[in-house]
């Protein structure tokens, strides 16, 4: 199978008509059946520039051995066997495949999940199939399809335009050209570099504004979207947590290498049996080593993940949880998530505030035959029931965009000459008019209104009201307008519209703050809208920053008023991008929720992008995590859902350092004065799996309400400080143990290690209980699945040395003072580790 097309890549579509192209596609305009896109589909792949493959189970269950270390070992345990120690060889081999086996099943799991859970919000298209259109997913688009495109969307493919209508398309991850770029139908010569190719649309560009029916071309790595990517073999950027875990993991691999080799040199040199001091070496080696680390943290960010998914909040990123966890900084937009959402006219006035419904006329033509992206405010507009408005016809168009701010139209109503009619943010509209119509109805120059234009203005935004002026002119040329005929018009008057404050948005910004998160708002409305929005919502004393002020300012200086700073009003699409990378600099941990055409940007720069499955393309394809219901609430508990997350996370990480480097130390300490070795190679095998067993139920832990309270990062050096600190006093007790086993029942060799494997598997799982909360263990109830593995493999390890098999694994059955000892030192070890815990987190906290 390949990604591609048809299309000889050397025969560039831009210099042909849509005949020939459609011919040499073996295409119709009316797009392809269902059949001719399946067969087309298994010819040329999914429609991604990533790899489709999904890995297979059985190549999952290979991955399992990829440890050099594991791989040794299973190597020696061939050697054991072929030197006739086949019942030890046998059962290393089990041991291993039984752990393996753990983290496959885990792994799959996870991955099922995750894939589940990315179906909810695939990024969809809308094609031409059996001559009706209909949405399907865009890895599903083949070479030959014909495709809708409206304004947000994504461009799916590499597609020759067939048809469009005021076409604008964002380019900028080619040409690095921010304007957006018209588009329209037509024939270029061969040589027309990418930039001038106005005929043709490229996947990884998005639409701005317009409508076009485009014919696909290429798709998957033969776009030139995909020729980048694969030239550039981008990847996505490594996360704090992620880069820690790598380089604790790297940091204990190396710790551990060095002991084992110290291990195996005293015990040649003690002149103890080599293979089976080297079986005994390795099996030191994979138990000491965080093997199941990476199966944890994906388990685990799986596990949060359904868990946010129930709660309305798709992760599309795993690696997303552990930011949105300690995200401290949340920016947002006000419409939808602050507000209700729903935009309501509350009227139309003249340049004196007085109610005016020719005002609301102009504006319901304006909005109603406008053929670009359907705003609420247009919805708005549009469904108002004027009972004078005359139908009107649209004979053009001058879409909106972000620098413009205003969206022109030339209508032809009836009984009356074409006309131009704007719509857009005041200045904008201001800016292009010469005159004005004052109380009697008459037109003067605007220069004699322009206080009293600036009056009424203040005084709605003051009242809350998002406020647009309404501007037209008669025309009397061709039927085509253009940008540069946006001038000398008359501005006719206001219209006034409000967005309601979502009934407890006070409430949910309150426990915002108690979690440690701080909202900023960033809003195109005029600051005066801002300053009645943020009274409304229990924000009174709310410092604001326009951005005409900020666009005045170096980086430096935006740096230090980011953070004081709690609305952005008057904001333009690049202030977005520039106060998430000012707030990211400033040492925050910042998410961005946006769902509109020119977030993409800000939604990147964030360290937790967010959008709405209601949002366009562009919004929700750039997001990392994509809440079901635009609502700060779902938001709330999808935050307190991540740091649950992170927090399983910590503990495992807690648990199996410091176990690990107590064993490392014990191990090596009873290998100098033993002359035995302390452990066989097959019982650490099965210590490590039967440990591995509780550590697997994490994910389903409950969580303490401290840990969820406030922000939390990755910490190494916390860490390293834990797993020196539990890691010692694990120590203590493992050599306590040895003396109750030499000193005082006098064990053998094979006592010996039946006591202290019992007392090492009993304490380590037990120890779990303790190091998973900051509180006392019996204040912090944990998860029942955690707590059913920790007593189900303490007790089968109490009675383990008494099963028929036993013998098999080295095992002899012990006195029963010994099991009275036993639990008096794991008994003492609990009590010293709540003590030390105690003083721990008062000292490092």
């Amino acid at each position: 199978m390949k990604t591609g097309t048809p299309m000889d890549n050397k025969n560039n579509c831009w210099s042909k008509d849509i005949p020939t192209v459609l011919q040499e596609l073996n295409a119709t305009p009316a797009g392809l059946t269902n059949s001719e896109a399946e067969n087309r589909r298994k010819t040329y792949g999914l429609n991604t520039i990533q790899s489709t493959k999904r890995q297979t189970t059985f190549l999952l269950f290979l991955s399992q051995f990829k440890s050099p270390i594991t791989i040794i070992l299973l190597l020696a345990a061939a050697l054991s066997y072929a030197l006739s120690d086949n019942t030890d060889a046998v059962i290393i081999v089990i041991i291993v495949l039984l752990s393996s086996m753990l983290g496959f099943w885990q792994e799959k799991a996870a991955g099922n999940a995750i894939a589940q859970l990315l179906a909810m919000v695939r990024i969809k298209a809308t094609v031409i199939r059996n001559n009706k259109s209909g949405d399907i997913p865009v890895e599903e688009i083949v070479p030959g399809d014909v495709i809708l495109l409206h304004a947000g969307d994504l461009i799916p493919a590499d597609c020759l335009i067939m048809e469009s209508s005021e076409l604008f398309i964002d380019e900028a991850t080619f040409t690095g050209e921010t304007f957006p770029v018209e588009k329209l139908p037509g024939v270029l010569p061969e040589d027309t570099v990418l930039a001038k190719r106005t005929n043709a649309l490229f996947m990884g560009s998005h639409v701005i504004s317009g409508t076009a029916k485009a014919l696909v071309v290429k798709t998957g790595t033969a776009t030139e979207f995909g020729h980048i990517s694969q030239s550039l073999k981008t990847t996505i950027p490594e996360t704090e947590f992620a880069h820690g875990i790598r380089k604790f993991g790297y940091l204990l691999m190396q710790i551990t290498m060095i002991m084992v080799i110290l291990i195996f040199t005293t015990n040649v040199m003690l002149h103890k049996p080599i293979l089976e001091s080297l079986l005994f070496t390795l099996a030191i080696a994979v138990g000491l080593t965080p093997q199941l680390l990476p199966a944890i943290i994906t388990v685990n960010m799986a596990s949060g993940a359904r868990r946010m998914a129930a709660k309305q909040v798709i992760v599309k990123r795993l690696s997303s949880i552990e930011n949105f966890g300690s995200m401290d900084t949340l920016c947002s937009d006000k419409t939808g998530t602050l507000t209700e959402g729903k935009v309501k006219v509350h009227e139309a006035s003249d340049c004196y505030g007085q109610q005016n419904n020719a005002v609301l006329a102009l504006a319901k033509m304006n909005s109603t035959l406008q053929q670009g992206f359907k705003n609420p405010i247009d919805e708005a507009i549009a469904a108002l029931d004027l009972p004078d408005f005359h139908e009107a016809t649209r004979l053009d168009e001058i879409p909106y965009d972000f620098i413009r701010k205003r969206l022109t139209l030339l209508v032809q109503a009836a009984d009356h000459p074409p006309m131009l009619i704007t719509k857009g943010a005041l200045n904008q509209v201001t800016a292009v008019c010469n005159r004005a119509l004052n109380a009697a109805g008459a037109v003067i120059p605007i220069e004699g209104l322009s206080t009293q234009i600036q009056q009424t203005y203040e005084s709605l935004s003051a009242k809350g009201y998002r406020t647009l002026g309404i501007a037209y002119k008669d025309w009397k040329n061709n039927g085509i307008i253009h940008k540069e005929d946006e001038k000398e018009m008359i501005f006719a008057g206001f219209v006034s519209l409000y967005d309601p404050p979502k009934a407890g948005i006070a409430d949910t910004i309150n426990e915002l703050r108690a979690l440690g998160i701080q909202l900023k708002v960033i809003t195109g409305d005029n600051a005066l809208i801002a300053k009645n929005m943020t009274g409304q919502i229990g924000m009174p004393d709310a410092v604001i920053l326009t951005g005409a002020k900020m666009r005045l300012m170096s980086d430096e200086a935006l740096l230090h008023q980011v953070l004081i700073t709690d609305v952005f009003a008057e904001v333009e699409p690049n202030h977005k991008e520039r106060i998430i990378l000012a707030l990211k600099k400033a040492g925050k941990v910042v998410g961005y929720m946006g769902d509109g055409i020119n977030d993409a940007s800000a939604l990147h720069a964030a360290d937790v992008g967010l959008s709405v499955d209601s949002a366009v393309d562009v919004a929700k394809e750039a997001a990392a995590i994509v809440l079901l219901n635009q609502d700060l609430n779902v938001l709330l508990e999808g935050v307190k859902e991540g740091r649950r997350t992170f927090a399983n996370t910590q503990k495992y990480i807690f648990m199996a350092t410091s176990a690990n480097f107590g064993n490392m130390f014990s191990m090596a300490g009873a290998s100098l004065f033993l002359s035995f070795l302390p452990l066989l190679p097959k019982q650490i095998l099965l210590t490590n799996l039967m440990t591995d067993l509780p550590a697997m139920a994490l994910a389903a832990d409950t969580v303490d309400d401290d840990w969820i309270s406030k922000p939390r990062r990755w910490d190494i050096g916390f860490i390293k400080r834990f797993m020196l600190t539990f890691g010692i006093l694990s120590s203590v007790f493992d050599y306590l143990t040895f003396g109750v086993l030499l000193l005082w029942f006098k064990a053998g060799e094979q006592e010996f290690q039946t006591g202290w494997f019992i007392e090492s598997v009993v304490s380590a799982t037990l120890i779990v209980l303790v190091v998973r909360t900051r509180k006392r263990f019996t204040q912090s109830k944990p998860g029942k699945y955690l707590f059913a593995a920790t007593l189900f493999v303490a007790l089968f390890t109490l009675l383990l040395p008494l099963l028929p098999f036993a013998h098999l694994l080295g095992f002899v059955a012990v006195p029963l003072k010994f099991y009275l000892a036993m639990l008096g030192i794991v008994a003492l070890y609990i009590l010293s580790a709540e003590l030390t815990k105690k003083w721990f987190y008062k000292n490092y906290q």
